[in-house]
């Protein structure tokens, strides 16, 4: 049986002609019969595909060839089958609804602490001058359920859009701590990290590439059970195989 190749990848650009560029992507994508979902948004892309590695290989080369897209970061995981049912290429407001558009993470990222840093700073419990480090998932309560970082913190939300305001009622718990914000492949995390650092909250750091890229880098260090995904495999754990949520 073929293996088929899952990638995950987003980035923030300022984008124009989204009518074109979806019918564009469209194309290739159907040409490499490729599955799963693109999101095209005037602050960037945020995609989910599966197919052969040729064909994943394939849009990933096109893609490339835009000056946008040139420097795209991919993660990668397998499974035995493609989890997702069709091929949606959509164009949105936002690649993630925050209700907050004075937040434009394609002006300028959060600053951002990579998966061995991070790792390293976990299994201290302090930066690299000694702040107290915590974790904070900016996920949806249904998804932190499915796993989280040991001891992370927790809002209970139901949609992101509810983030702005808990840090606004959490905002205190936060001072003199470095605070690691995190989500499945970073888009929240990178947004909520740049909020914060506009409401006062100081030493925030989104964590680069989300919890998938963690998986990658580091086995899952301090993670404790299996990251929920929006596709037919549910959950993967940190070998990103498939698991049962």
């Amino acid at each position: 049986m073929t293996q088929i190749i899952n990638i995950a990848a987003y980035k923030f650009v300022g984008l124009a002609d989204l009518e074109q560029r979806k019918a564009e992507v469209l194309l290739q994508a159907q040409a490499l019969a490729l599955k799963g979902t693109v999101l095209l948004t005037s602050e960037g892309i945020n995609l989910f595909l599966a197919g052969s590695q040729a064909g994943i290989e394939g849009f990933l080369a096109w893609l490339r060839t835009d000056v946008a897209f040139a420097d795209l970061e991919v993660k990668y995981s397998n499974s035995q089958e493609v989890p997702f049912k069709k091929l949606l290429i959509k164009i949105k407001k936002e690649i993630i609804r925050m209700n907050h558009p004075t937040i434009r993470p394609q002006a300028g990222r959060a600053p951002a602490v990579d998966a061995q840093t991070a790792a390293r700073w976990i299994a201290e419990g302090k930066d690299d001058v000694g702040r107290p480090v915590v974790l904070l998932d900016t996920r949806n309560d249904f998804e932190v359920q499915a796993g989280t970082f040991k001891g992370a913190i927790n809002w209970g939300l139901s949609k992101f859009t509810e983030f702005p305001q808990a840090v606004l009622d959490h905002k205190d718990e936060l001072a003199g701590k470095t605070v690691i914000s995190f989500c499945t492949g970073g888009i929240r995390c990178e947004k909520a990290a740049i909020f914060m650092g506009d409401v006062g909250v100081e030493n925030v750091y989104q964590l680069d590439g989300g919890i998938l890229k963690y998986f990658e880098e580091t086995g899952g260090v301090g993670y404790e059970g299996n990251c929920f995904v929006f596709d037919e495999r549910r959950s993967v754990d940190a070998t990103l195989s498939p698991q049962p949520v």
